[in-house]
């Protein structure tokens, strides 16, 4: 391998450990289409300002055209000499055209081009994380619908509290997933800025069009500091804090289907084809997936503190500590998608076990705050209600035996105020359904985010197909 495109001035070559330690390409060769989809785009630029001849313009274009197409072969081998992968994409221009790849890097440094490198991948990333919530959402509302009759116990702090319908408790995870969408929604004007033109810091003296690049490449705006534009990171922060969000509430629902799918709870039974046995006790199926999405969520947090100490006493503008943003953004990347994925495939195959949730209803006095709030409409203050049927639980646990089974005579001794209709409004199964109007109101949101995805995915796809490029979310 020939010295280093950054050599002129060395007198000795890099050590082979040095060498090992501060390369990158092991890793961010995953932004091969972007890189290319940016020098492209900078060619462009570099020749409709005339700062390059529009033969060198064109020798440049057909260069990365070549190399795109090879990598979608899988014929390019990147080399660790080479560090990362816009100088490997360089070195492999100057094989394929000669002298003029060395054109392609006026007005443009490495710091300028990682990070609009980071912008073209996390904006395709974004696009491809909220598909996959948006199913998982589309999913939810499908099981809200299908067990619209099903009532099991709610809880708050883990003990029964109030009959609750399912499909409130699948709408809970949706509300979450609608909160996801929108955070990642609201990163789009950070992630969707051009850093390109910054070059090493402060810009350049030569005639280029920020903006006529930025257009090419479909950002809507250009970092107005050439000096921020290098350094920023706080869009990757801003979305391993997005990330770190959604993993909580998968974490979170992973634990109740983790509870709900022992034999004490015995809610939910997952599906043969996502639990595993153990290799010791034949009886065992274990909820592994669940509990994988569960030990992840840490995983991603670390992701995000992991940035944050990098950042927080970087001097302006680039250093090297920037190459470790790489390695957290894109394990989190992966792992929200396979955890989407899967969680999706997941709640598809769920078996809800109607008749145990229903028979849980029969204790915890879960109609206790109901019949509560009957007295209150018979005209008693909530907290003289309250107290009534506090006793009357006391009387019961004592008796062993559920509200509803007191009789009228009984109930009455505590409060006159109590007819025989109460029969009717204590009734564990006896609860509201869900208005056609809730169910609406998340179709509708849902159509919302997917036809906002849409118009995105389409805008960006046209990008990459204009380019030549394969556009792979």
């Amino acid at each position: 391998m020939s010295k280093k495109l950054w050599g002129g001035r060395f007198k000795k070559k890099m050590h082979p450990i040095v060498e090992r330690y501060t390369a990158s390409i092991m890793f961010d060769k995953v932004l091969v289409f972007e890189d290319i989809l940016g020098s492209l785009a900078h060619t462009n630029m570099l020749s409709h300002c005339g700062i390059i001849t529009k033969k060198e313009g064109e020798l440049l274009k057909k260069g990365l055209e070549k190399i795109a197409s090879l990598v979608s072969e899988n014929k390019i081998k990147f080399f660790i000499e080479d560090e990362d992968i816009h100088m490997n994409i360089e070195r492999l221009l100057h094989k394929y055209i000669g002298p003029t790849a060395g054109k392609l890097h006026t007005a443009r440094s490495r710091n300028d081009q990682v990070a609009l490198d980071l912008h073209l991948y996390l904006r395709k990333k974004i696009l491809s994380i909220l598909d996959l919530l948006v199913l998982l959402q589309n999913n939810f509302l499908k099981i809200a619908e299908e067990n619209e009759d099903v009532i099991l116990p709610g809880y708050t702090h883990l003990q029964r509290a109030q009959p609750l319908r399912f499909s409130q408790y699948c709408f809970a995870y949706i509300s979450m997933f609608a909160r996801d969408i929108e955070n990642l929604k609201s990163l789009w004007p950070a992630v969707n800025t051009s850093p390109l033109g910054a070059c090493a810091l402060s810009g350049t003296i030569l005639p280029t069009n920020k903006e006529y690049v930025a257009k090419l490449l479909g950002f809507d705006a250009v970092y107005a500091s050439s000096l921020d534009a290098v350094s920023d990171r706080d869009f990757v922060i801003s979305f391993l804090a997005a990330a770190s969000l959604i993993m909580m509430h998968i974490s979170r629902l992973s634990e109740e289907w983790i509870l709900w799918s022992t034999q004490e709870f015995n809610f939910i039974s997952f599906d043969d084809a996502f639990c595993t046995g153990s290799s010791m006790m034949p009886q065992k199926k274990n909820p592994d997936v669940a509990e994988l999405g569960r030990g992840k969520t840490g995983r991603v947090y670390g992701s995000l503190i992991s940035l944050l100490s990098i950042m927080k006493s970087l001097p302006l503008a680039y250093n090297k500590d920037l190459q470790e943003d790489k390695e957290p953004l894109f394990d989190t990347i992966k792992t929200l998608e396979d955890t989407l994925s899967i969680y999706s495939l997941l709640l598809s195959s769920l078996k809800i076990n109607k008749e145990t949730m229903k028979k849980a209803l029969e204790k915890g006095f879960l109609n206790a705050t109901v019949f509560a709030e009957y007295l209150v409409k018979k005209g008693l203050a909530f907290r003289q209600a309250h107290e009534v049927v506090g006793q009357m639980v006391a009387v019961c646990i004592h008796k062993e035996c559920a509200l509803e089974l007191l009789t009228l005579k009984e109930m009455q001794s505590f409060c006159k105020l109590i007819k025989n209709d109460v029969y009717r409004v204590i009734s564990p199964l006896c609860i509201e359904k869900t208005s056609k109007r809730t169910i609406q109101f998340y179709r509708e949101k849902i159509k919302k985010n997917q036809q906002w995805l849409t118009q995105k995915s389409k805008s960006i796809k046209k990008i990459y197909d204009h380019a030549g490029l394969p556009f792979i979310p």
